[in-house]
């Protein structure tokens, strides 16, 4: 299995503001349902509500310390072994936040799909650091500032 992270964050690191995206990127929601379609999600719970439904097509695993937690439509599990154990049957599988879940996976992934909004942006909420050193650039899409967003932004993937 590939274990990949799929994130969009803004050039200071922000990739969240009071548990929302900061922003309103469609290629980039377009991008995130293209890839992740027809696989496993793992997620935090605080991501998970600030989507607030199960995503069609795809088999969510949420992460919570919370025992009565049971939002239907998910699988929730308690501990990050448990999550990545539920995900062992897919070809590739996908971190998609939050942060903690990032900071405590990043050792794992394989492959990394960065949004990359090249701006700043406010936020309270940032992407651990990732020294991609080790890692190899294997596609790279820029968009520039127009459309619905108005933000400047890369598609890039990294593999390692």
């Amino acid at each position: 299995m590939t274990l990949s992270a799929i994130v969009a964050m803004a050039a200071n690191r922000v990739i969240g503001a009071n548990n929302q995206l900061p922003w309103r990127l469609p290629t980039d929601l377009a991008r995130f349902k293209r890839l992740t379609m027809g696989h496993t999600l793992l997620l935090g719970r605080k991501t998970y509500e600030s989507i607030g439904r199960p995503l069609p097509g795809r088999t969510l695993v949420v992460v919570t310390r919370q025992r009565d937690y049971a939002p239907a439509g998910v699988q929730v599990v308690h501990s990050l072994e448990e999550a990545l154990a539920r995900a062992r049957g897919d070809t590739e599988a996908f971190i998609a936040g939050g942060a903690d879940l990032y900071a405590q996976t990043q050792h794992l992934w394989n492959r990394l799909y960065l949004t990359r909004i090249e701006r700043d942006v406010p936020g309270d909420t940032w992407f651990p650091e990732v020294d991609l050193s080790a890692w190899r650039l294997i596609e790279q899409e820029h968009h520039p500032a127009t459309g619905e967003s108005g933000l400047p932004h890369a598609f890039l993937t990294y593999e390692r």
